[in-house]
């Protein structure tokens, strides 16, 4: 096909439909071949006892299987101890591995949101909060506290301070 052609779907679908098959046939396989191991392990390790006898070789059988339990049953512990044990290193290893790239802080964009905005937007639109901090404040009064030095205040204020004085000393 040319570059500009497309597939047509009667191909695409007969060429699914093959992957589809090989890939069937692969799980079968698989399955089988698994099977097969399952029972070449099990004639390994658990040959079929030898039920003929008396009662004195039946109680030396289960005996035997009795002790093949327990050595089993050891080994299930020990290795389910060294999974854990390896799933906790994995997992210490793995925080490790994020300390060292650090945190990487994304940049963050400035946002123009009141108090009140924001208390609304992490409480929800149905608490009403208001952030109004200068509702409890105190009320001061302010004086005005006359110092000795009244070089400082308004000239004017000086100069008919003066003039009355002035007056004081002309009169008498």
């Amino acid at each position: 096909m040319s570059e500009g052609k497309k597939m047509t779907s009667s191909r695409r679908h007969h060429l699914k439909s093959l992957i589809l098959q090989i890939a069937a046939n692969w799980l079968e396989q698989e399955a089988s071949e698994i099977k097969a191991a399952k029972e070449a392990y099990m004639a390994e390790k658990c040959a079929t006892p030898d039920m003929s006898g008396d009662q004195a070789s039946l109680m030396e059988v289960c005996k035997k299987l009795y002790q093949s339990l327990d050595k089993i049953d050891e080994e299930r512990y020990d290795t389910e101890a060294k999974v854990t044990k390896s799933d906790k290193e994995i997992d210490d290893l793995k925080l490790k591995v994020v300390e060292l790239g650090g945190v990487k802080k994304p940049a963050l964009k400035k946002v123009r949101m009141s108090a009140d905005s924001m208390l609304q937007a992490l409480l929800g639109g149905k608490h009403k909060v208001t952030m109004d901090l200068r509702a409890n404040l105190k009320q001061v009064k302010k004086e005005v506290k006359e110092e000795a030095g009244e070089a400082v205040g308004d000239w004017r204020k000086n100069i008919e301070d003066k003039a009355d004085r002035k007056k004081m000393f002309e009169t008498s």
